[in-house]
């Protein structure tokens, strides 16, 4: 379980970042960067250090935590301080942080000079099986996520769960969801074990196996054109309630939160417009509501949800498009849903959320 060879770079796990440290003194680059936030700053930044026995041979960049700063703004700021530090196309970005910091700082870096390389430490259970596979580095455009960005590898990605050991119990419930949507898209028994086992303490080889899914889906389809559109599912609804709740909220969903919200009304949408059967919809809507608090969609933000949905990059020719589950363990995509559906589907998920409006 040591590494993972993914579309011509290692994915090492539970490695100490001893293979970090021989990239480091390889004498390869002539600078290297570790670029974070203020939270992995403060709480990881140490723990990376100390795993390399206190290596200090870097320059860190800082930003400010949350989505909400994933923008072309901070992206001029971080451009600007390399330029300031005299970063040329030989030196090293370590991106170190959750999957905020490996989204923008991957495409900074793959922008900066036309691309320097850069490693992904992923801090967080959501970026370590989700955002630190696949290449895709991106920034949000008017509270859309992700609208501009490129499918730049990464040159190693370093997954260790001490970092996880940092997280509140709500980040580690974030990253859960994209767990089980592994398991509900590709493997039933790995979504059954999830089941039976607790967010709060994850194992080394759960994240492996959610890795492994992602690996496979993106290794096969590494820009997105068919297959690794699966990944998607519960993201076309939620990511607009994510959006929504950023917007609006004092104390806005997380992704995870929102994903697991799209997850059952896209179960729903699986049910009206697929094959997946009553029984197996119940059996997703009940353990999502389970493990995750209630959130109650108001009725008057059905319109504007809409309109977040109209701008998902995933859409066709003007219409929403949707991955949708065939069966628990099997997922299919290009889904067309007529509107009503959609709003059917949030009208669902209000009947089951229990927190009032």
């Amino acid at each position: 379980m040591n590494k993972l060879d993914s579309a011509g770079h290692t994915i090492h796990f539970e490695t100490q970042l001893n293979p970090l440290t021989e990239i480091l003194e390889s004498g390869k680059y002539s600078k290297i960067f570790v670029f974070a936030d203020g939270n992995t700053s403060q709480f990881c930044l140490p723990v990376f250090q100390e795993m390399l026995d206190d290596f200090t041979g870097f320059d860190l960049i800082e930003t400010d935590p949350g989505e909400e700063n994933k923008n072309i703004d901070f992206c001029i700021g971080i451009w600007k301080t390399l330029l300031d530090f005299g970063a040329d196309r030989k030196c090293l970005m370590i991106n170190l942080g959750g999957g905020v910091v490996t989204d923008l700082g991957g495409f900074v870096a793959s922008t900066y000079k036309r691309g320097i390389d850069f490693i992904n430490i992923p801090t967080t259970l959501l970026s370590q099986v989700d955002a630190s596979v696949g290449g895709k580095t991106g920034i949000d455009i008017d509270n859309v996520k992700n609208m501009v960005g490129t499918f730049t590898l990464p040159k190693s990605v370093f997954i260790e769960t001490k970092f996880l050991k940092t997280l509140p119990e709500r980040e580690m419930l974030s990253g859960f969801a994209e767990m089980i949507k592994h398991g509900l898209i590709a493997d039933k028994s790995y979504y059954e074990e999830l089941k039976k086992g607790n967010h709060k303490e994850i194992e080394a080889q759960a994240i492996y196996t959610s890795v492994n899914i992602k690996n496979d889906v993106v290794t096969e389809d590494p820009h997105e054109k068919g297959l690794r559109k699966i990944l998607n599912f519960g993201h076309t609804i939620g990511h607009a309630v994510e959006t929504y709740s950023l917007i609006n909220d004092k104390s806005p969903l997380t992704h995870g939160e929102a994903i697991a919200i799209g997850m059952v009304c896209e179960g729903f949408l699986s049910v009206s417009n697929n094959t997946l059967t009553g029984d197996e919809l119940e059996d997703i809507s009940n353990y999502i509501l389970e493990t995750y608090p209630s959130y109650q969609i108001k009725k008057e933000s059905f319109s504007q949800l809409l309109e977040f949905m109209q701008s998902d990059k995933k859409n066709e020719n003007g219409e929403i498009m949707f991955s949708l589950l065939n069966s628990i363990g099997s997922c299919a995509f290009n889904c067309r849903v007529a509107e009503g559906d959609i709003l059917a589907s949030l009208n669902y998920y209000n009947t089951l959320a229990k927190s009032p409006s």
